[in-house]
């Protein structure tokens, strides 16, 4: 508990673990708040981590919580910048472990090319460790859930329900080989750059500056979850097709074992954008050159009416519904 007291252990952790692997000019002046030069608008979000198990194939808390935030800041139109952490760990955590959870967040930062600046730590008399991240970015887009118009093409950025089904089969002890997909989508915020400094954008080709209408990271509550809130926002419907949504084969099997079906799982590093139609071609291709988004495809349009419609592999209607409970607690 003394590492939580604001004294000399305290000042320990934050200088041996957190200041180590996170230094930068603003960080280490210690100061109460990081003080930025910033113009323009800016994007700013915050969350809360408690993934169980806190490790699993492909990732951690630590970087769960970085991808997290940058992610939100993308699907808003922004380039990330600058991340602050907050951590409450309980009792007796180990400190190797909190470093291992540390050493990631640095590392998954320095991919999304942010910068951690402030942070805060408290220790409990619980177990665990969670992990809360807020971030600013540079709004260089006017993307909005609420943007969306008919005919607009959606994309999915690549397979759906791998962070899901890996947090399940470590709590379940299956063995399998699917990892968690979660990662900084950062190469989507070349895409808001490309469409704003360049009459031809593209590949050369002319594209309207206004294309992407909106973007949303498909997290907690699955593909179908973000559908509803687009509908909700844009005043619209939305038809996807089953035989064109991205799903790799053992998530498949997972899913057909255990009754699962992956539009409705987590992600932690898939993105959802609703494209003008005649554009839709040429952002799909842009984006499959992304890092992380090279499975991207066109699943669906948006609609008139309000509801969330698939097209089945037969052919038929089916209209999805809302998510209504979560049955496994802390995924992320």
């Amino acid at each position: 508990m003394s590492h939580g007291s604001g004294g000399q252990m305290t000042a320990k952790l934050i200088n041996d673990i957190f200041f180590k692997h996170f230094q930068n000019d603003i960080l280490l002046k210690a100061e109460d708040s990081a003080v930025l030069d910033m113009n323009g608008k800016i994007a700013f979000t915050t969350d809360s981590f408690v993934v169980e198990p806190l490790e699993f194939n492909g990732g951690d808390i630590g970087k769960l919580a970085v991808c997290g935030t940058v992610n939100d800041l993308i699907s808003v139109g922004a380039r990330p910048l600058y991340l602050t952490c907050g951590f409450i760990i309980g009792e007796g955590f180990s400190i190797e472990q909190l470093e291992r959870i540390v050493i990631s967040m640095s590392e998954t930062a320095k991919e999304a090319g942010v910068k951690i600046v402030a942070g805060d730590t408290k220790v409990i008399e619980t177990k665990g460790l969670f992990i809360n991240t807020s971030g600013i970015g540079d709004v260089i887009s006017s993307v909005s859930i609420s943007n969306s118009k008919k005919g607009s093409k959606i994309i999915v950025t690549g397979n759906l329900g791998e962070h899901q089904a890996s947090i399940m089969s470590a709590r379940m002890g299956i063995e399998n080989n699917i990892k968690s997909d979660v990662a900084p989508l950062i190469g989507l915020a070349n895409i808001f750059e490309k469409l704003q400094n360049s009459p031809k954008n593209i590949d050369n080709s002319e594209i309207s500056k206004t294309a992407i209408q909106t973007m949303r990271d498909i997290t907690r509550g699955g593909l179908v979850t973000v559908l509803h809130e687009l509908c909700e926002k844009s005043n619209c419907g939305v038809l996807i097709y089953e035989k064109k949504i991205p799903v790799c084969n053992e998530v498949k099997g997972f899913c057909d074992i255990l009754g699962l079906e992956p539009i409705y799982m987590a992600n932690e590093g898939k993105m959802l954008i609703v494209v003008e139609e005649k554009y839709a071609d040429k952002v799909l291709e842009f984006v499959k050159n992304c890092l992380y988004c090279e499975n991207a495809t066109i699943v669906g349009e948006i609609t008139d009416g309000s509801d969330v419609i698939l097209k089945t592999l037969i052919g038929g209607e089916r209209i999805l519904s809302p998510l209504y409970s979560e049955g496994l607690p802390r995924i992320c």
